[in-house]
């Protein structure tokens, strides 16, 4: 009779404490869900089609690949914690069941096997991740947090107590010190950064489905992130879903050189609003949780939103504040409104009157485009009136006539908007949009080939919110395409410079290389390909004020000249305005920077054939 109230007795405590457990979990949670779902509806979000969202889930949550790929140690040892976790899922609903008199997985059987290899593989994870954390402490975690020690060690527990009983067999002593882990696991993880573990696969699964994917602004009302009621959902998601592990931090340009701009404050910084003053606050965005100087010193590259293996998407997030602060006129900023002025009195962010293209364009004898040509050579900004981007048009277009392909440029074309975009102005970017469109709509314009990756990017997504635009290309692209016509030259080794909006943006790489390789040896400097650090001209940096700190440019410049290549190669206008001067300022005898079709015009015969 003893023994069965005794069995009485530690069912209700079990009962008790697990009721106590998932309390306290919902305690906090449901008013996170609860800020997430009062938060403003996205209104261009649609689940549709699914068939990317279902893989990209599979992919970062259940195969951790992202976690793996950009951080191969730590990121393997978090892999086997989240599969060791997945694994004791039955595990621990079978020790629940236990504790309540029943049992559905046999002991010592094979699931029981397959979960102890797993508890050797967490427990050696989560030390490993511990001395990381705790011991070899980098920078880019931040400050300690107890939190996570003790995090840790309830894990740690978790997975011991387990092997001891499938090891030694079960005592009441182990399998009480188990349930107390879990027990006080459970409410832990709302409370402290560890909340990812629940929300990262629904942040990842609901995304805006593209990279760096801007949103359009919902009515006439809509000004951008300007108070609380401007967060929406799927913001409010990501700055919850956030785990503080740095990634962002460690390869955002700007907090490299000396800025204050962290991207994981700007996350850190949403989440804390929404704690203080909720999705339905009039309190401005910018002030105690979050800075205007340091959203604008934001590059765009696109850098921490690459890294992040929880979903979160920082540029939407950075441009939506821009917008909120420019919109509003709560912006001010001398250089920002000459630039914005520039555009749109004179159309280009130079701010040179249209006669100086023209100029250009009659001295090149560049052909007009009829609608009779295969492509429209878009110029850009840079290419009409930058003396360097100048030189890159008529390169290629040495290029296109060696190749034979019929092009023209437009008489008139103004600047995509691309400065105004990502700066928050969206009445500039409209306008721009618009004519362009429409010039290109009367011009019976079929395929564009551009030497700015900004203008590449602009034109085929951002445009979209105001027409549809022909497809259009960079200039590497189309250069690759037609490797096998292209010259062969021997040279000096030639260090590529990945440009942000090429690589990360359109996932171009190996094309520039492929086209590089034919005139000299290509070398990549430490930081490449999608790990490539920007030139620090995006964002509409380049037509803003000094920077603080070290110069982005400086500090890459110095990169690229370590390499101890003959020859810095560009592939934007914008990246080789930037290092024109950076590379002199770090090197006093600095290589020679040159665009890829540059390079490739000057292995071209000394007189092409005109059209």
């Amino acid at each position: 009779m003893l023994h069965f109230w005794v069995r009485m007795f530690e069912k209700l405590l079990l009962a008790a404490l697990l009721a106590a457990s998932l309390a306290g979990f919902w305690w906090r949670f449901g008013a996170v869900l609860s800020r997430i779902r009062s938060a403003k509806p996205d209104a261009d979000f649609s689940l549709f089609p699914l068939g990317p969202r279902i893989r990209e889930l599979v992919w970062e949550v259940m195969l951790q690949a992202k976690v793996i790929r950009e951080r191969p140690l730590p990121g393997l040892a978090h892999a086997f914690v989240f599969w060791g976790f997945c694994a004791f899922a039955l595990v621990t609903l079978n020790h629940i069941a236990i504790g309540f008199g029943s049992r559905f997985l046999t002991p010592g059987g094979f699931y029981f096997q397959l979960a102890a290899v797993f508890a050797v593989l967490v427990a050696v994870s989560i030390s490993a991740l511990f001395v990381r954390r705790f011991l070899l402490r980098p920078k880019w975690l931040g400050e300690l947090s107890y939190q996570s020690g003790v995090i840790a060690l309830l894990i740690f527990v978790l997975m011991a107590t387990f092997l001891v009983a499938f090891w030694a067999g079960d005592s009441k002593a182990l399998w009480w010190t188990h349930t107390a882990a879990l027990v006080i696991f459970l409410p832990l993880i709302p409370h402290t950064k560890h909340l990812h573990l629940v929300l990262s696969p629904f942040s990842i699964f609901l995304s805006r489905g593209g990279f760096a994917k801007i949103p359009p602004l919902a009515g006439d009302e809509d000004f951008g992130l300007d108070t609380g009621k401007d967060l929406t959902q799927i913001v409010a998601l990501q700055a919850y879903s956030c785990v503080e592990c740095g990634r962002c931090t460690e390869h955002c340009p700007a907090n490299n050189t000396g800025k204050i701009l962290d991207p994981k404050k700007i996350a850190l910084g949403v989440r804390g609003y929404l704690n203080e003053f909720g999705p339905a606050s009039a309190e401005p965005l910018f002030g105690k949780h979050l800075l205007q100087e340091a959203a604008f010193q934001c590059t765009t590259c696109g850098a921490c939103e690459y890294q992040c293996p929880v979903g979160v998407e920082h540029l939407p997030i950075i441009v939506g504040l821009r917008r909120g602060a420019v919109n509003t006129g709560k912006w001010e900023d001398s250089y920002g409104t000459k630039l914005f002025l520039a555009l749109e009195r004179n159309g280009n962010a130079l701010g040179f009157s249209s006669a100086e293209r023209d100029k250009f364009i009659a001295k090149e004898q560049l052909p007009i485009f009829d609608g009779s040509q295969e492509y429209c050579l878009w110029m850009g900004c840079m290419g009409a009136y930058d003396p360097q981007g100048r030189e890159i048009i008529a390169a290629f277009a040495r290029v296109m006539k060696h190749l034979g392909t019929t092009f023209g440029v437009l008489q008139k074309e103004k600047c995509t908007g691309d400065p105004a975009r990502r700066l928050g102005n969206d009445l500039v970017f409209q306008q721009l949009a618009e004519s362009n469109l429409e010039t290109l709509r009367q011009g019976q314009v079929t395929k564009i080939v551009s030497i700015c990756p900004h203008c590449v990017r602009t034109i085929s997504t951002d445009w979209q919110e105001h027409g549809q635009a022909p497809p259009i290309e960079h200039h590497s692209e189309f250069m690759a395409r037609h490797i096998d016509r292209l010259p062969q030259s021997k040279g000096d080794n030639i260090v590529y410079h990945d440009p942000c909006y090429l690589g990360r943006y359109r996932n171009i790489y190996d094309e520039p290389r492929s086209v590089l390789s034919r005139s000299g040896e290509v070398v990549d400097p430490p930081r490449s390909r999608e790990r490539s650090f920007c030139c620090g001209a995006g964002g509409g940096l380049a037509f803003l004020g000094e920077e603080q700190g070290d110069r982005v440019s400086h500090n890459r410049a110095r990169e690229l000249v370590a390499t101890g290549a003959g020859t810095v190669a560009a592939a934007c206008p914008f990246c080789n305005t930037m290092f024109r001067d950076a590379l002199s300022a770090v090197s006093p005898s600095p290589p020679k920077l040159l665009d890829v079709a540059q390079i490739v015009a000057a292995s071209l015969p000394a007189k092409s054939e005109m059209l």
